[in-house]
């Protein structure tokens, strides 16, 4: 009698890992589609696009079994460059614009830290998100520095880092149409970069060396995002006392980017990603929740302060600095005014941040208990 030989069983996409192929050719993969997604959200407009894309490409692979790893020193230095640029966002006219607004800077950043927190604590309570990954991911911060900090302080990186970028496409869509509806007028493309200028060695070098002994400082202070806190402390002080300027070309920000989106990306695994589609629908509504919850705010301030409604809405949206002055540039609002509590809140998050998801941690442990 015959034996019969079972059928070969068929080979689907889901089926294929990349766990065989050599490493060399994993990081071309990697790099390929990287640049192919980066290439697709800037023809979409996407805010943050480089560092998505990558964050995205990465996270594709690591579905696939990838065992590329981002170096630790890579990241250290990236890290570093997040710093530099929050940095140079403090300047003399930063420090001069929000002590003439610090009464209402703390009052809009304490109702939308309270808003962020509470959504955060049902988010923690109901067990759709670990407690303090929640009040890391839905805080109304910038996301890259949201999404390193939560990660030094034992959060999923991963879930806060899905968490703050849906966020930040979310803040984005809805204060663009805003802006559409309120003014009747598409909001301005971002200018054109250019990628390559030309090289100023006098104030790339020391920049360059900033970055690299923040890093390494950083990494011996043991300080929770120490690479990226300390680099920040001393370019803002080297900068405002006009001891240095900080350049941080195009080109040096998105090889951080990119790296940043890789480390994110390739940390990320089947089980984490199925937990992420199950949260989904409560991360959205939970996101476009404090959205409403600070236009109301936004509204009240407006009539509090006699603004106009347009800008009181952009300077309390919870979204990123960079982003909410792209859509503020190109409407007829307050820009200053706008930059000011955008700016001040984040840094106000940033030094709350971990006492917050401490608490939160905290409080949720004892009533599981």
């Amino acid at each position: 009698m015959q034996k019969r030989v079972p059928p070969e069983p068929k080979t689907t996409f889901s089926s294929v890992t990349f766990t065989h192929l050599a490493k060399p050719v994993q990081w071309s993969l990697l790099l390929a589609l990287s640049l192919f997604l980066v290439y697709l959200g800037e023809m979409a407009g996407l805010p943050a696009a480089i560092l998505l894309g990558a964050m995205l490409a990465a996270i594709l692979m690591a579905s696939r079994e990838s065992s590329i790893r981002v170096h630790r020193h890579l990241t250290l230095l990236a890290q570093a460059i997040i710093g530099l640029l929050i940095a140079r966002a403090m300047t003399v006219e930063f420090f001069a614009s929000m002590g003439q607004h610090l009464p209402v800077i703390f009052l809009s950043t304490g109702f939308t830290l309270l808003a962020s927190t509470m959504i955060g604590y049902f988010l923690a309570r109901f067990r759709i998100v670990s407690g303090t990954t929640a009040v890391w991911g839905i805080s109304p911060g910038a996301a890259a520095a949201m999404t390193l900090m939560a990660d030094s302080f034992g959060a999923d990186a991963r879930l806060v880092a899905f968490m703050q970028y849906l966020r930040v496409v979310l803040v984005v869509t809805v204060a663009s149409l805003v802006v559409m509806y309120a003014t009747g007028t598409q909001t301005a493309a971002p200018a054109a970069i250019e990628w390559f200028p030309p090289i100023n060695w006098p104030a790339l070098l020391p920049t360059l060396a900033v970055i690299i002994c923040g890093a390494f400082l950083g990494d011996l202070s043991r300080i929770p995002t120490g690479a990226m806190l300390i680099p920040l402390a001393l370019g803002a002080f080297l900068q405002d006392m006009e001891l240095m300027v900080l350049d941080l070309p195009p080109w040096l920000l998105a090889v951080s980017y990119i790296l940043i989106g890789w480390r994110i990306g390739l940390g990320f695994s089947r089980a984490i990603l199925a937990h992420a589609a199950r949260a989904f629908p409560a991360v959205l509504a939970s996101t476009l929740l404090l959205i409403a919850i600070c236009g109301l705010f936004g509204v009240f301030l407006g009539y509090l302060l006699d603004l106009d409604p347009l800008t009181a809405y952009l300077a309390t949206s919870p979204g990123g600095a960079d982003t909410v002055a792209i859509i503020a540039a190109s409407s007829d609002v307050d820009l200053p005014f706008v930059i000011a509590l955008q700016t001040s809140r984040f840094f106000i998050v940033l030094l709350a941040g971990p006492a917050i998801a401490r608490f939160i941690a905290s409080r949720i442990q004892k009533q599981i208990k």
